[in-house]
Formats: structure tokens, C-alpha cells, sequence
């Protein structure tokens, strides 16, 4: 897979450029059947990257596409996409040219499972979602709503029967999806005089002289976790989370990608391992 990924070439997705990544991917034309089927060929028998790579570039639109129906939970959609991405890298490497179907209607599953991960690692309303009946239930139930009320028992048990999960769990869940933050520092309407935000309400006790010394006693002691744990890294691991954590300005995956020579999603994989290593060592 980094392997693949970093000979693909394929244009980074950033939040600050997505109208301009749009704009590219929008460029590159989609392949004809008989074009695919070569290419596809290619890379199976030859291992030929350059058509690995013509592969997922004629295909990055189809993933925007499917990013799009996953904006509604509440994520960057550059990052849905280059979620996608992945994905799409991952169905390339396993395509058979001759299981006489078109990527895409391959590349679709990996597509979205890869999305799927993203969305559960990062949306804190899912936490919840453990089981694979769970999570089925978070990505289906807005489609299974015939409305946008909420459910009542009948509806409630079809949903439940459908997709495996009790009716409390479907209860639960429709609760969770409909939820909303309050405002924490919201703006008091003057004509609703009985109403005061949180921040007005909470004594704020970080300035009382005892807190100020405690708060500076465990900043220390967790400095000096963090430093020792950090030497129990490879020198690799220590830079990037160095470079992506602690030093101004942040390097970025691709930054690193280019002083490592990997693919960024090999990057982001070690920032991972090392930070779960720092957790240990610190706990």
C-alpha cells in the first residue's frame, strides 16, 4: 500500500485548497471500458505503477462524489475524501481485470469502509457504535426515516428488524443523531432576561492562588512524562511527533512524507503507533 500510494502522484487534499483539488480532479477524464480493462491488466500481470496510477486518477471524482453524502456528520470534507482516496489505492491493488466488472462497482466498498473508519474514529457521537450492527445502524438510520420526525414503535421495529439491532438500540441511536451542542458562551437575547449562558454561570477557579500552584506542579510532572517517554521512541517516531506536535510552525504529513521518502499515509500510520506507545508509556 505505501508502496502504491507513493508512486501514485495523487493530488493532496487540504481544506485550505479543496476548491482547487476540485478543479483538477474535474480535469482528468473518466476511462472508457476497454481503457480500463488495459490498465487494469497492467498493473495485474506487470505490476506497471503508471497504470496504477492512471487508474486512481480517473477515479478520484467518483470518490468526491461519495464523500459527499458523508458531509452531513459534521467532518472536514477534504479529509472524507482523502479518507476515500485511501480506499480507492487499496481497491486498485486488489482489482481482478478479469472478474468482468468495472472498478468502480468494486472500488465502492473499500471506498466507503475506509470512510466509515474515519467517521467512527472522529465523530463523538458514535462511540456508542461498537458492533457491526451498531454501526450499520448509525450509517442507515437517516435513510430509513421516512421523515424527518421522530420514529414511533411500528417504524421503530421495522428499522430494528431491517438492520439487526434491538428498538432500544434504534431509539437511542435516533436520540444521538438529533442531539445538539448548547452553546457554551452563546450571546444573551436582551428580551430573554432569564436566560444566561454556561460561561456566565461557572466560578472559574483556575486563578485561586492554591490552583495556580497544583495546576503548575502537574504541568511539570506531565512535562517530564512527556519527555521521557518520548526518549522511548525510534528516532523517527520522536521527530514526527516533534515536528507535527510540539514545534511552530507544524510540519504536515507530506512534509515528512518527503524527508522520510514514504507516502504521507505511512506518516500518519507511525504518528499513530507512537502516540498509542506515548498513552502506555505515560498511563
Amino acid at each position: 500500500m505505501s508502496k502504491l500510494a507513493s508512486t501514485y502522484n495523487v493530488p493532496v487534499v487540504q481544506s485550505s485548497s479543496l476548491d482547487s483539488y476540485l478543479q483538477t480532479i474535474a480535469a482528468i477524464p473518466v476511462l472508457e471500458a476497454e481503457e480500463e480493462r488495459q490498465l487494469a491488466l497492467k498493473w495485474h500481470t506487470e505490476q506497471d505503477l503508471d497504470a496504477a496510477r492512471q487508474l486512481v486518477l480517473g477515479h478520484l471524482k467518483f470518490v468526491v462524489h461519495i464523500a459527499r453524502n458523508y458531509s452531513g456528520y459534521g467532518l472536514p470534507l477534504a479529509d472524507l475524501i482523502q479518507e476515500g482516496n485511501i480506499g480507492l489505492m487499496k481497491a486498485v491493488k486488489r482489482f481482478d481485470p478479469e472478474a468482468n466488472v468495472r472498478l468502480i462497482s468494486y472500488a465502492v466498498h473499500w471506498i466507503k469502509a475506509e470512510i466509515h473508519e474515519f467517521v467512527l474514529r472522529n465523530w463523538r457521537m458514535v462511540k456508542v457504535a461498537t458492533t457491526k450492527a451498531q454501526r450499520k445502524l448509525f450509517f442507515n438510520l437517516r435513510s430509513s426515516k421516512k421523515d424527518l420526525g421522530w420514529l414511533n414503535q411500528e417504524e421503530a421495529e421495522l428499522i430494528a428488524n431491517e438492520l439487526g439491532v434491538t428498538t432500544g438500540d434504534v431509539f437511542e441511536m435516533e436520540s444521538r443523531l438529533s442531539s445538539r451542542d448548547n452553546s457554551f458562551d452563546a450571546i444573551i437575547d436582551e428580551e430573554e432576561e432569564q436566560y444566561s449562558a454556561p460561561v456566565n454561570t461557572i466560578a472559574d477557579h483556575r486563578y485561586e492562588p492554591s490552583e495556580l500552584v497544583s495546576t503548575e506542579e502537574l504541568q511539570t510532572q506531565h512535562y517530564a512524562s512527556l519527555i521521557g517517554a518520548l526518549d522511548k521512541l525510534d528516532e523517527r517516531s520522536k521527530d514526527i511527533i516533534e515536528s507535527r506536535w510540539l514545534k511552530e510552525p507544524k510540519a504536515t504529513l507530506k512534509e515528512l512524507a518527503v524527508k522520510y521518502g514514504v507516502s504521507h499515509e505511512r506518516i500518519r500510520q507511525v504518528e499513530e503507533n507512537a502516540i498509542k506507545k506515548l498513552r502506555q508509556s505515560m498511563c
